[in-house]
């Protein structure tokens, strides 16, 4: 067992399950590395107990369904001050600041143990993923091209009524640095269009393909109603991690990008890349928040 942990087992399960467990400890947002399999804290309301003891048997018990190490930590609460948005050293254009380009950047400034889960384009359509990630209610962000999802424009439709974020990662996902500013803004101003007829709203949030983006790329966005780019700052797959930083370790605030895909082109399915990314996290006592919670 991995220390400040916990780990799924059928004796600490059968209980919490059963609605039983004594004790007097609640599952708490990520601070210190754990998640106490317990009760709600003796703080709470008597009348919300039930609920957060149910709330929690539930997630345990997703857990264990779909294959998990451990059971993932819940979030803080969204910040009510949000934190300030500024673009990385070393990721300006020229006169980033003096045009207001819309910053680029790839962690959110906080002191909270969480990081945000953030998926590219749309060419996975794998239902098991939706009820996994449903089920263990973990937050992400997709950021959608739409030459891959128009063959099912239905399928995000679904995402977005089970509260996720659905943004802006170009019609055709063409690398954009060097393009003219035109063929840049119909880019990103078309996939908007896109985005608010398909499902009401036009995001503000935009990843350049590939990361790649220059002055015009900023721009564009920027006149097509886009207030921020964020970009990654780890990279998750089925069978391994990348890291952006050295030391290849997690830090609070950080954005990891993976991808919607399949056994086409990864060694394994959508929720077996949940399971990697989750358990890593987890172990590291990071928990999973809501990326435009913070913006």
């Amino acid at each position: 067992m991995r220390a400040g942990v916990v780990v799924l087992t059928l004796a600490a399960l059968a209980p919490l399950v059963a609605g039983c467990g004594k004790d007097s400890t609640a599952p708490e947002p990520a601070a210190g590395g754990q998640q106490p399999l317990g009760a709600p804290p003796a703080h709470a309301p008597d009348s919300h107990a039930p609920e957060l003891r149910a709330a929690h048997a539930a997630r345990v018990a997703a857990a264990k369904r779909w294959g998990l190490e451990l059971v993932p930590l819940t979030a803080p609460p969204a910040p009510e001050k949000k934190p300030r948005i500024t673009t990385r050293e070393g990721f300006e254009v020229d006169g980033h600041r003096e045009l207001g380009l819309p910053p680029v950047f790839t962690t959110v400034p906080t002191d909270e143990k969480v990081v945000f889960l953030t998926i590219d384009d749309g060419a996975e359509k794998d239902p098991a993923f939706l009820r996994m990630m449903s089920e263990l209610q973990v937050p992400y962000t997709a950021f959608l091209s739409d030459y891959v999802i128009k063959g099912d424009y239905g399928y995000f439709e679904e995402m977005q009524d089970r509260g996720v974020g659905l943004n802006n990662h170009t019609l055709n996902h063409p690398p954009l640095r060097g393009l003219s500013h035109a063929r840049q803004k119909r880019e990103i101003c078309g996939m908007q269009d896109v985005l608010e007829e398909r499902y009401g709203r036009r995001p503000v949030l935009f990843r350049p393909p590939f990361g790649s983006y220059d002055k015009n790329t900023l721009r564009a966005a920027g006149s097509c109603g886009i207030e921020y780019v964020p970009l990654w700052n780890e990279e998750v797959f089925v069978d391994r991690w990348e890291y952006r930083e050295g030391d290849r370790k997690l830090h609070p605030g950080d954005i990891v990008l993976t991808h919607f895909r399949g056994r086409n082109e990864w060694k394994g399915t959508m929720p077996d890349m949940i399971r990697r990314f989750l358990d890593e996290v987890t172990a590291e006592g990071y928990a999973v928040g809501r990326l435009e919670d913070y913006l």
